[in-house]
């Protein structure tokens, strides 16, 4: 079932309190609100969720009220449901332990030019993911076939490049945080995430080719799933 109207109203209210939060609480844990590579994460993680936000409510609130349903509620699998829930708890965790490791010492820091490539993946990661957003209206957070949206396959944009651009988004944007504030420790649970969102990617397309007209096709077409070239 759908997400009801007071439980959307929630979502909205309690998304940007969030963000807001997820951001103080990574400086809390790092014990050193000095922290520079924590305050540049912080202002591109709010500026980057404000944005995305924004440009859903006022160009797209189709897309955003079905990425604001809850997991598990859109008929999709117990299976993709339960990688959604590590994914997501992977990529927190590799954050707050990255604050973690800076306080504590647990590992050896990234060099500096480490950092800055984790600053470029994340703005790289943002481009995708946005693009992704803009140029498929069915970017759910869930994966189901929207048949009560006319979902059809979308192959223009970032789409004619790879098939699965948010992911590759996701994928920049998992490495590109733990790099940026140069933990080893939280980059190995970056990497982890990223091997829950690979299977996620292969339960996906069975999905996708079985159930959304045109799919097959279009897989035969754009040859990669997340890196051209590569995969």
């Amino acid at each position: 079932m759908p997400s009801t109207p007071i439980i959307t109203g929630l979502l909205w209210v309690a998304a940007p309190v969030g963000v807001l939060g997820i951001a103080a609480l990574l400086l809390w844990l790092s014990g050193n609100w000095r922290w520079v590579e924590g305050w540049i994460f912080g202002i591109w993680w709010l500026s980057f969720m404000v944005t995305l936000y924004l440009w859903l409510r006022l160009r797209d609130p189709a897309l955003l009220a079905e990425r604001m349903r809850r997991p598990g509620s859109g008929g999709e699998s117990r299976s993709d449901t339960v990688i959604l829930f590590a994914l997501k708890l992977c990529y927190m965790a590799s954050l707050f332990v990255s604050a973690l490791d800076l306080r504590f010492g647990w590992a050896p820091r990234f060099p500096l030019w480490s950092e800055v490539c984790g600053g470029l993946s994340l703005l790289v990661g943002s481009f995708f993911m946005f693009r992704a957003f803009t140029d498929n209206t069915y970017a759910s957070q869930l994966v189901r076939i929207q048949s009560e949206r006319g979902q059809h396959v979308v192959d223009t944009g970032v789409y004619g490049l790879v098939r699965h651009p948010m992911y590759l988004g996701g994928s920049l944007m998992l490495v590109g945080g733990p790099l940026l504030l140069g933990s080893v420790c939280g980059l190995h649970l970056g990497l982890a995430a990223v091997g829950f969102l690979i299977l996620r990617i292969l339960g996906e397309e069975k999905l996708l080719a079985r159930d959304l007209e045109g799919y097959r096709t279009y897989r035969e077409r754009v040859r990669y799933r997340l890196i051209p070239h590569v995969w």
